[in-house]
């Protein structure tokens, strides 16, 4: 089989509506249903639940006080556009923070601790894992967080490969199909396709 992969000449912003129609065009072919949005302010998100109209589109952003006490950056003028339109928001810590250490932690579902001795790897693991991903760009390594974020919170099924969408600095530049896993079945995660990337 062979599969076309757009290359970006530059990471960024720029690649938004590109990244959205490619991964709608692939979303459509392969009957994929859940596609999987990383969007820090909800301008992505907003946009997203208009190209995949229809499909379920889940954003994952950062919870309030990431950058600033008492302040989410994503908006809530975005994130009513995305309600609005059958999109759904989670806004959680990243997960390649909870991968390991010492002690109970949260799961990427808010609330639901996992015992340590579930921990999958340690922290200098963790570290490993996600500058690894980093290698093949900031959008690869998001993808990956937001998918377990994702199928922690019950919004993405194992058994069902998603459309996942994120990037670099505030835009997307990075598309993939995956079959998303839970935090804890974290080295069972499998990247199916990549559909586009930035090549810096």
């Amino acid at each position: 089989m062979e599969r076309k992969i757009v290359y970006f000449e530059n990471a960024g912003s720029e690649n938004t509506e590109a990244v959205l129609l490619i991964a709608k065009e692939r979303a459509d072919e392969l009957g994929i249903r859940t596609i999987l949005v990383a969007s820090t302010s909800g301008r992505t998100a907003a946009r997203a639940v208009e190209v995949f109209e229809g499909k379920k589109v889940v954003a994952v952003g950062h919870p309030t006080g990431w950058r600033q006490p008492n302040v989410n950056s994503f908006t809530e003028e975005n994130r009513q556009k995305v309600e609005s339109r059958g999109g759904k928001v989670l806004l959680v810590r990243f997960a390649f923070q909870r991968l390991g250490g010492s002690g109970p932690r949260l799961s990427a579902h808010e609330g639901v601790s996992q015992p340590v001795s579930q921990a999958p790897v340690s922290n200098d693991t963790a570290v490993i894992v996600n500058r690894t991903l980093r290698l093949f760009g900031a959008g690869m390594k998001v993808a990956c967080e937001i998918t377990i974020i994702a199928a922690d919170a019950g919004l993405a099924r194992t058994d069902e490969d998603v459309i996942v969408i994120s990037g670099t600095n505030g835009g997307s530049d990075t598309a993939v199909m995956l079959r998303p896993v839970n935090t804890w079945d974290f080295f069972r995660l499998r990247i199916k396709e990549i559909l586009c990337k930035p090549k810096t």
